[in-house]
């Protein structure tokens, strides 16, 4: 493998672009020279970045749209994976579909545009930054299949890093806590009834959560953190941005009894 090269600017791709910390990346890696290709369901007028139009669910659609930004660039230099959305419901009552399409776009939609983008990557010696959360290090109550969808990315990512060192592709996870962005207003709700058992107990679960997101700081902040990885000599596998109490949180997981770790995050999740 031939020495690495300080990076500086290039062409990253970015999922998710059209809105929230997928945005903010977009807008702080443009105003620092990258080329930023914005991959998203929907295009913005205003945006100033070249944007494409690619659904991470769709296998035709990423092979299409990566295959489009490989051609006009001449190759990709780093991936910002940002595409996805969150699902409230308790495990007995949320119906598989609704799962299954969770688990699509937050996992599946991001394995779909890494490895798009892998030949190209290794060529260059490039960069992966994958969104996880916070959620992807703690099961998050009433929102089961959106942790499961970020645990499978902290597996996935890891076992991908392995892979890709000896080409020189380095891969970070970004572990987001809570952040006031748009994610909030677009989180989907599990139908539920006047005699659901875990009624009660939702509603207030989701409204701490929910709570904690609008009033946490903007996501220039993860932005800020994407931005110093991309560029940085030796990225971490793994790195948690937002309050210090939720960074804390993942840490002290490991270290202890479950009994103890539950007890003393229950308030903060709601239950």
């Amino acid at each position: 493998m031939a020495a690495r090269a300080q990076r500086t600017t290039g062409t990253v791709v970015i999922t998710g672009a059209s809105a929230g910390i997928g945005s903010a990346c977009a807008r702080r890696l443009h105003e620092e020279g990258w080329t930023v290709v914005g991959a998203s369901r929907r295009t913005s007028p205003v945006d100033p970045w070249q944007q494409v139009v690619m659904d991470v669910d769709d296998d035709a659609s990423v092979a299409e749209g990566m295959a489009r930004i490989i051609a006009e660039h001449g190759g990709i230099d780093a991936v910002v994976t940002c595409a996805g959305w969150g699902l409230a419901g308790p495990v007995e009552t949320t119906p598989l579909g609704e799962a299954a399409a969770q688990i699509e776009t937050n996992f599946f939609g991001t394995v779909r545009t890494v490895v798009a983008a892998l030949p190209s990557l290794r060529e260059r010696q490039g960069r992966v930054i994958v969104l996880s959360s916070i959620g992807g290090l703690i099961g998050l109550p009433f929102q089961a299949y959106y942790s499961a969808s970020k645990f499978a990315l902290e597996g996935w990512a890891e076992a991908l890093a392995w892979e890709v060192k000896p080409f020189g592709v380095d891969v970070t996870l970004v572990e987001p806590g809570n952040f006031a962005t748009d994610f909030t207003a677009s989180r989907r709700l599990v139908a539920s009834t006047e005699d659901d058992p875990y009624r009660a107990a939702q509603a207030k679960a989701i409204s701490t959560m929910e709570a904690d997101e609008l009033g946490g700081r903007g996501p220039e902040q993860v932005a800020e953190v994407v931005s110093r990885l991309l560029v940085a000599r030796r990225p971490p596998r793994r790195l948690t941005v937002g309050p210090a109490g939720e960074r804390l949180g993942s840490f002290v997981k490991r270290l202890l009894p479950n009994r103890v770790f539950e007890a003393a995050s229950a308030s903060s999740l709601g239950v």
